[in-house]
């Protein structure tokens, strides 16, 4: 459980994942981060068609943008950090020792975000989900037992990857 006013970070990175905007600003997933205390979202949304309504939904304050020049500070702000699969914004997350939960993009063709997520989760790093099965994840979220991911070790994420992408 969160404690009260504690922000949820949603970042698309600089794509477009309208599917993942559309279910996080639904009733349910709203309701959800307010029965786990979470009062305040904001999204980053990147090149995305939904534009999120501004303002008190269920319990929690609503606020979005398209881009930013660094997201850092927003991250450093978050309490939780809800993000695409992409590998730039998870490591930047887990950088930052955030709580993490990765929803992955199943519209993309011959992506490896599923293959990425799993990995990261087996490992883990983070909690990862589906858009259909995101109000299920959120519901049952824990990170008790999420590990720091080791700041200063480049040679093991780049070890990660050969392993991941079979170099």
């Amino acid at each position: 459980m969160a404690e009260p006013g504690q922000l949820v970070f949603v970042t698309v990175g600089t794509t477009s994942f309208d599917e993942l905007v559309e279910m996080i600003i639904r009733d349910e997933c709203l309701r959800i981060l307010h029965a786990h205390g979470y009062s305040r979202l904001r999204i980053q949304y990147g090149r995305g068609r939904v534009d999120p309504p501004a303002g008190l939904r269920c319990g929690v304050r609503i606020e979005s943008y398209r881009y930013k020049d660094s997201i850092r500070q927003d991250l450093l702000d978050a309490d939780v950090v809800i993000s695409h699969a992409g590998a730039g914004s998870i490591m930047e997350s887990l950088g930052l020792h955030k709580r993490l939960l990765v929803v992955i993009n199943e519209t993309l063709m011959g992506n490896h975000q599923t293959e990425l997520a799993e990995e990261f989760a087996q490992e883990q790093f983070l909690h990862w989900s589906t858009v259909r099965n995101l109000p299920n994840v959120l519901n049952a979220l824990n990170f008790s037992t999420i590990k720091h991911c080791e700041p200063g070790t480049p040679q093991k994420f780049a070890q990660f990857m050969d392993d991941f992408l079979q170099i």
